[in-house]
């Protein structure tokens, strides 16, 4: 069978829906995605992402933006004025409605980005509710989190507060039937209040016959137990990143420890979100291009075969190598020489994911085994099965030309192959050649 690297250990678990084990996520910045910048122009483009295989839509932050200490010319979508508002930039409340029921009538979900760890220093609660603040123990102005200097801290030793939190979520579900959504910060928050806030949303939405999804910008298994169905695989994306800018000598062996380290530390359905890009890293990192190089294809990939479930960064799928403006418009590159090439990737990649149940997440999904191969410490070559479900990848995490051989029980007989219309006969025992950072993904 070969080595076994993810099977997850038996531990307490929060209960995800239904389709959220085999669920891409899209994430989309309204303000950068087209020209306008509006509810209505992502409103367009829904048919272009449901074919693209799109199942979730987060929305980063669509709330009006504060203007005391405001960066930039518009200013951060984590700056929050008003919990139960729209920013007017992006079309109305009703507008932001009109999109959820497209949204939903073309197949997909929508989840929005939750941001509880600060508001605007001019929010509606600043002037309601001064004391759900932290104050600076030597002015006693209300308190500024890290270098965050158009935000103003919360207070979450306040009971009211924390109400005040809740019934603010409470609000979206109800009046505009989103399906979850993605915490900003989520380890900045007491664990305890997602443990509390979580089931009472949980309740809401099944009250209405729906399901609740929760995404955590965080790390940790702890985050699993009750309240959030996924978490950032930040780790493994860190050490992505390393490999593909050299920084590791053994870029194989190091990616099968640090899976193994995750599945001994995560319970048995956690799903680990998957990236090579998002906002922050395209933002102040530059975008995967800038980061993974040569290797990007590969390592775009490999999010896709590991255990959890995908994120695309609005404009990847256009190959856009553009570092999007965080506080100013700053429209995505549509027109990319690579689009065409880039769309049909993700498309392909998408639809293996939902044909195929090796590739789902959790507990569905089949466990990864490393195959054995005589450049494993280059070489990641590893495999999923569900049934007669199977998927292989090989992967060359090395600018060198890699000459090797798999032996696998399961590497034998005709395969289809990601990115060729051809069949492939594979023999238990077989010879391979990868260019650098080439990959091959085989699937029946």
């Amino acid at each position: 069978m070969g080595e076994l690297l993810y099977r997850c250990r038996p531990q307490a678990c929060k209960r995800h829906p239904e389709w959220a084990y085999g669920a891409v996520i899209y994430e989309l910045n309204v303000r950068q995605f087209s020209p306008e910048g509006t509810f209505a122009a992502v409103r367009e483009q829904l048919p272009r992402l449901r074919a693209l295989g799109v199942d979730v839509l987060w929305l980063m932050p669509i709330f009006p933006i504060g203007e005391e200490r405001r960066k930039g010319t518009l200013g951060s979508y984590y700056s929050v004025r008003d919990y139960r508002a729209v920013n007017p930039e992006f079309g109305t409340f009703d507008e932001f409605r009109a999109l959820v029921e497209a949204v939903h009538g073309a197949g997909m979900r929508i989840i929005l980005d939750w941001v509880p760890n600060h508001t605007s220093r001019d929010a509606v609660w600043v002037g309601q509710h001064p004391e759900w603040y932290k104050r600076n123990s030597e002015t006693g102005e209300i308190a500024t989190p890290y270098d965050w200097t158009d935000t103003a801290q919360l207070d979450y030793d306040n009971p009211e507060m924390r109400r005040g939190m809740t019934e603010a979520m409470l609000f979206w579900l109800r009046e505009t039937v989103i399906d979850g959504f993605r915490v900003d910060m989520a380890m900045l928050e007491p664990l305890a209040f997602w443990e509390g806030c979580v089931p009472e949303l949980e309740a809401f939405m099944a009250a209405g016959g729906r399901e609740l999804f929760m995404l955590a910008e965080a790390e940790g298994p702890e985050f699993h137990r009750v309240a959030f169905d996924a978490t950032y695989a930040w780790e493994v994306h860190h050490l992505m990143v390393d490999v593909a800018q050299g920084r590791v000598s053994a870029p194989a062996t190091a990616l099968r420890e640090s899976l193994r380290r995750e599945a001994e530390a995560y319970p048995t359905d956690a799903l680990r979100m998957r990236f090579t890009s998002n906002h922050d890293e395209n933002s102040w990192n530059g975008s995967e291009f800038a980061r993974f190089r040569e290797a990007v294809r590969t390592m775009t990939a490999l999010t896709y075969l590991l255990p959890g479930m995908p994120l695309i960064y609005n404009g990847q799928e256009a190959g856009s190598e553009r570092q999007l403006a965080f506080f100013d418009k700053d429209c995505i590159d549509w027109g990319t020489s690579r689009r065409e090439e880039w769309t049909a990737f993700y498309r392909e990649l998408n639809a293996l994911r939902h044909s195929h149940a090796a590739l789902q997440g959790g507990m569905r999904g089949g466990d990864l085994y490393a195959m054995d191969n005589s450049l494993s410490d280059k070489v990641f070559a590893v495999k999923r099965r569900v049934g007669e479900a199977l998927v292989l990848g090989l992967f060359n995490l090395s600018p060198d030309h890699a000459d090797f051989e798999v032996l696998d029980e399961d590497f034998n007989g005709s395969f289809r192959q990601i990115g060729s219309p051809e069949r492939a006969m594979l023999r238990s025992q077989a010879h391979f050649y990868l260019p650098p950072w080439g990959c091959f993904v085989y699937f029946v």
